[in-house]
């Protein structure tokens, strides 16, 4: 039988080495490597062949089992995020940017699900009880049934919730937990994945639901390693920007419903608000129609979402105009800005570029890349759109426009809210309603051509 071999992992950012270094060859930090045992070996040295386990039970693809229970927390976006509630034994990982309100966020959820009947604990390692104890009182939750603490020890943690037995557990952050048995910093990559482990595995075992909170790094990914957001069963990251009142709460990964649903929230005095109809508040503050602006008809996760693209164009003085984009995937940009010039004979050179996505939303569909041209080539022409249409569709590298789905859902909404006209590619499979007129066009010459005069 082959040897175990030892292997040696860094603690700062996970790098596996064959031996021992001072200094980590992948991330450059000095005295971070330590000696790890393989998995294969237990703690007496032997590997798991050495010993028989138990015969494990199989079943068939076509086994009924009943889909698991889910508790309605009373937030009607939060719900929809979860996949219709929140599932007992699940593990969720919450992320987003220091200050955007994620304690606030689940520090309402904790309440609801506790005056629903759920037995809740809420374990800060960040803020004192009294620091949390004030943000309940501002919030109106202070007569909420939740049980707090404030503790960073894992060991002490896991000795008190087989002790509770709690239904719902949250630990803010997941980055402060320190594991006694990894000899590491908290917030490094081993201690991390050692919380991140044993909170998990006893989520599994004891059917309590646990929720953790997770820095996020300049990035704006979960710092620490990838394995954590494999470990857990949701992903949900919470995202706005400081100047707006908006929040998006998005499902990245989700075990137990769709992922890429997204719940909308207002920062309010007493905290955050539901926003049952985002396309209405996106586009709330939306006045007299100016060059530069287009509506664009997105799906978000199952639910229809309508945003305004805003984009200025101006002259440059600099030997390398400037690209500034908000809201949209700057590589996608470059693309249509490409294609523009290239098949339509529309130069960007020696201009600058601005775009936004108002509300503070993010789009990062490719449906979204012919309201991105329109706004580019309305902000260049300086011609405005009609305030009453709405465009989607994908444009290829060869100016082509191809359809999208769910375009049937995008025209509903849109007819919803009061637009009467749309542009969308040919060959798109939808019905517009009777207050619905649509456009089909072939290619982005053609779109060029019809609304600007040019092509």
């Amino acid at each position: 039988m082959a040897k175990s071999t030892l292997s040696y992992t860094c603690s700062a950012c996970g790098a596996v080495h064959k031996k021992w270094n001072g200094k980590c060859d992948a991330c450059g930090e000095w005295n971070t490597i330590t000696e790890e045992a393989p998995l294969s070996a237990g703690p007496s040295g032997k590997t798991l062949g050495a010993a028989k386990g138990r015969v494990i039970p199989l079943t068939t693809l076509a086994s009924q089992e009943a889909p698991p229970p889910r508790t309605q927390s009373g937030l009607a976006e939060l719900d929809r995020v979860l996949g219709g509630g929140l599932v007992p034994a699940s593990a969720i990982l919450v992320g987003g940017d220091p200050g955007i309100g994620k304690s606030t966020l689940l520090l309402q959820a904790t309440a609801s699900f506790a005056r629903n009947g759920l037995n809740c604990m809420y374990i800060s390692g960040e803020e004192a009880s009294a620091q949390v104890r004030m943000r309940a009182q501002r919030l109106g939750l202070a007569d909420a049934p939740v049980r707090l603490a404030t503790e960073t020890n894992l060991r002490d943690i896991l000795t008190t919730l087989e002790a509770e037995k709690p239904d719902l557990v949250i630990i803010d952050s997941i980055q402060t937990m320190w594991a006694d048995m990894v000899e590491s910093a908290p917030g490094s990559v081993s201690q991390v994945r050692a919380a991140c482990h044993e909170l998990v595995t006893f989520a599994k075992r004891r059917g309590t639901a646990v929720i953790l909170v997770g820095h996020v790094t300049k990035e704006g990914q979960i710092a620490g390693p990838r394995v954590v957001e494999h470990m857990v069963d949701t992903v949900l990251y919470f995202e706005g920007e400081r100047g707006h009142q908006f929040r998006i709460l998005r499902a990245v990964k989700n075990r137990f419903g769709p992922a890429g649903e997204i719940g909308v929230f207002e920062m309010t005095g007493g905290g955050l608000a539901e926003v049952a109809n985002p396309s209405a508040l996106f586009l709330s503050e939306r006045g007299q129609t100016a060059p530069g602006s287009a509506v664009f008809a997105g799906i978000e996760g199952t639910r229809p979402v309508l945003t305004e693209i805003q984009a200025l164009v101006a002259p440059s003085s600099l030997a390398s105009p400037r690209r500034t984009v908000v809201g949209l995937d700057s590589g996608r940009v470059s693309t249509i800005l490409a294609v523009l010039e290239s098949r339509c004979g529309i130069p960007f050179a020696g201009l600058d570029v601005f775009l936004n996505v108002a509300g503070g939303m993010k789009v990062l569909e490719p449906a979204a890349d012919l309201a991105l041209a329109a706004a580019l080539l309305s902000a260049r022409e300086d011609v405005a759109l009609p305030a009453d249409m709405v465009i989607f569709g994908e444009i290829s590298l060869s100016g082509a426009l191809r359809p999208v789905g769910q375009a049937e859902n995008r025209l509903k909404e849109a007819e919803k809210l009061g637009f009467s006209q749309a542009i969308a590619p040919d060959r798109t499979k939808a019905d517009s309603g009777e207050g619905m007129r649509m456009r089909r066009l072939p290619d982005l010459v053609t779109f060029v051509g019809d609304m600007f005069g040019a092509g």
